[in-house]
């Protein structure tokens, strides 16, 4: 089993953007007794209301976006450089409605303080929903809008409190 210690988000070393662009993470959440997880490579990572936060992007269609919305928190599991890129591909391209990822997987589920992560991750954002609003095509460029949207089906974007990071032990 993996022991973590909780560390003040703001003394990470990580330089997030480049691992969720890169390396991707997983995000995660429980509603109704079950959790789902999908693999992120968008994201970010900040400061907003005076407060360190993650913002999450989930389309509509996505399954873990009914967790997401009915949960009050999410994790962002993050994996060492290279470290289980086949399950975080899995994550992203199976859906949960059609099996349990996670069991396929083998990545042991944790909850820390009723937030589920995992126990393989390297460092593990808990987080707390504080907002969340529909991407919206009159807000956006209209290349992205072509590029990145031509079903119209846009993003919800979650902003969370970010409560804790965990760091696993022998990753310090």
């Amino acid at each position: 089993m993996a022991h973590f210690i909780e560390t003040d988000p703001q003394t990470l070393p990580e330089n997030f953007i480049r691992r969720i662009r890169e390396e991707w993470a997983l995000a995660a959440a429980t509603a109704g007794g079950r959790t789902n997880a999908m693999t992120v490579s968008w994201g970010g990572i900040g400061c907003l209301w005076n407060q360190p936060v993650a913002f999450l992007f989930v389309r509509p269609q996505r399954y873990t976006y009914q967790f997401t919305e009915a949960a009050e928190g999410f994790s962002l599991s993050f994996f060492g450089p290279g470290q289980f890129r086949k399950e975080l591909s899995y994550f992203g391209t199976v859906s949960g409605r059609d099996e349990d990822k996670i069991a396929a997987t083998g990545l042991t589920l944790l909850h820390h303080k009723g937030i589920p992560c995992f126990a393989e991750a390297e460092t593990v954002l808990l987080c707390q929903k504080l907002y969340a609003q529909d991407l919206r095509e009159d807000c956006a460029l209209s290349e992205l809008v072509t590029s990145q949207y031509p079903e119209k089906d846009y993003h919800r974007m979650y902003v969370g409190r970010i409560l804790t990071a965990l760091r696993r032990e022998d990753t310090l």
